[in-house]
């Protein structure tokens, strides 16, 4: 009998999901409505913020094997500077005067590890909040648990018209990272590439249970609205940012 050989961990910490609803829209009640949609990793032991922009406004369908593309948009080292740029804004536009912005929501929150399989970084999740999800979870394809293959885009690999960041914002690896693409579209091994802005990625569906699938061990923990860590750690308090998508998994 062969025993299955636990996958490498590279890093393991707190993840949130998160939404902000289009201008204007105080009252979302679907995709629609959403202007974008986030995921923030906090790695353990680190005083560390990853604040990820996923293209298609939802997580890839794992049955499906989905392929979506996503960007890391800022990197904060203290919860009150990432929740300062998720606050409902107001700006001035020359056709259409003054716009409002609204906050984001709370969509979910779990524990997260990347692990490295036969050279392929994966990111698992284990949801902890909500405790039921809902229409909001169903919607942002928010499984009660999930893997998806992880891969970091080369920033100086051509891409289509229209696709992707502009070069202007694409991230600037430093040269010991860059030399690990060896002129490769994809890195799949270093997940130190998602500590720069601007770092394009690559999500792929592929498990619904990725602590059988991988054995990886997602230590999700009871939580409630007392005890979130989404309001402890990220500073997101009730009443800049609507609670109900987060606990109820009701749109607000």
């Amino acid at each position: 009998m062969t025993t299955r050989r636990q996958p490498e961990v590279l890093e393991r910490g707190d993840i949130f999901f998160l939404y902000r609803p289009a201008v204007e829209e105080e009252e979302p009640k679907g995709l629609v409505d959403v202007q974008r949609f986030f995921m923030v990793l906090r790695p353990e032991g680190e005083t560390k913020f990853r604040l990820l922009v996923i293209g298609r406004k939802r997580l890839p369908d794992v049955g499906e094997h989905e392929r979506f593309w996503g960007f890391v948009d800022r990197v904060e080292d203290s919860a009150e500077a990432l929740e300062r740029s998720l606050r409902a804004s107001e700006y001035e536009t020359k056709t259409r005067g003054e716009r409002h912005e609204p906050a984001v929501r709370r969509a979910g929150e779990g524990v997260y590890a990347i692990t490295l399989e036969a050279g392929q970084m994966h990111l698992s999740y284990a949801l902890e909040l909500p405790e039921h999800p809902s229409d909001v979870q169903r919607a942002f394809k928010i499984a009660p648990e999930a893997s998806f293959a992880l891969s970091i885009k080369n920033p100086e690999a051509s891409t289509p018209p229209g696709v992707g960041l502009p070069e202007d914002r694409k991230a600037e690896f430093p040269e010991e990272l860059m030399a690990e693409f060896r002129d490769r579209r994809f890195e799949r091994e270093d997940v130190r590439m998602l500590d720069y802005p601007g770092a394009e990625f690559i999500l792929v569906g592929a498990r619904l249970n990725p602590e059988s699938a991988y054995g990886v061990e997602l230590p999700a923990e009871e939580e409630d609205n007392e005890r979130a860590e989404i309001i402890r750690d990220l500073r997101m308090t009730k009443s800049q940012h609507p609670v109900k998508p987060l606990f109820e998994g009701k749109w607000e």
